[in-house]
């Protein structure tokens, strides 16, 4: 009895980009990941601490103004745990950096439209006025930016841990081809030299 296959079994399964793909955490990508991190982290981290020292009433409206930003102790509070989460991505590095620096990222631009619209109204227990939202915008574009840096785009190096991930078929054939080329650069040496693989330490004795 003959067996009928769906054409769609014949195609190649696409491989989906995902949050949790492997990346060394002592990668070279893993060092801008903290970097970005450890920066935004130190300068939420300064704000939130100079915010609680003017001992601003926590859910404040009006605010009170710290480094030309508005601030409440609310938001010097927030400003203070979300600094030590990306301190946090800074010391672990790898993907968790990464994914980390892409997730606050993403929450400071939702922060900046949410705030945009509750501003002059008695829902604005963040005390946000207009530079604190530009201000918003600015660290999650940042974030964004040091979050996704070597890890989203169409044009990785295919020598990329994410494209390889993404690509495993074609990052091995391309990786048999290299050992192949080697092989072939080591048999020709061998042919020229009688048989014999010269190189650093394999000069011709006395």
């Amino acid at each position: 009895m003959a067996v009928l296959h769906h054409p769609l079994d014949h195609h190649p399964k696409r491989h989906r980009f995902v949050l949790d793909e492997h990346l060394p955490v002592d990668h070279k990508l893993s060092r801008i990941y903290r970097v970005g991190a450890g920066l935004v982290g130190l300068l939420l981290l300064a704000f939130g601490v100079m915010g609680l020292l003017d001992k601003i009433g926590f859910f404040d409206t009006r605010g009170d103004t710290v480094a030309g930003l508005s601030t409440n102790g609310a938001l010097s509070v927030l400003s203070i745990v979300v600094g030590l989460l990306l301190f946090s991505g800074m010391v672990r590095g790898g993907n968790f950096a990464s994914s980390l620096n892409i997730v606050l990222g993403a929450l400071f631009l939702i922060s900046g439209f949410v705030n945009l619209a509750l501003l002059d109204t008695g829902l604005n227990f963040l005390a946000f006025r207009i530079q604190n939202v530009l201000f918003s915008f600015v660290v999650g574009i940042l974030l964004l930016i040091f979050g996704m840096y070597g890890r989203v785009g169409s044009a990785l190096p295919h020598d990329n841990p994410y494209w390889r991930q993404r690509h495993p078929e074609q990052a091995e054939r391309e990786q048999r081809a290299v050992a192949s080329a080697r092989g072939e650069e080591l048999r020709q040496r061998a042919s020229v030299h009688g048989g014999r693989l010269e190189g650093p330490g394999h000069g011709s004795g006395g």
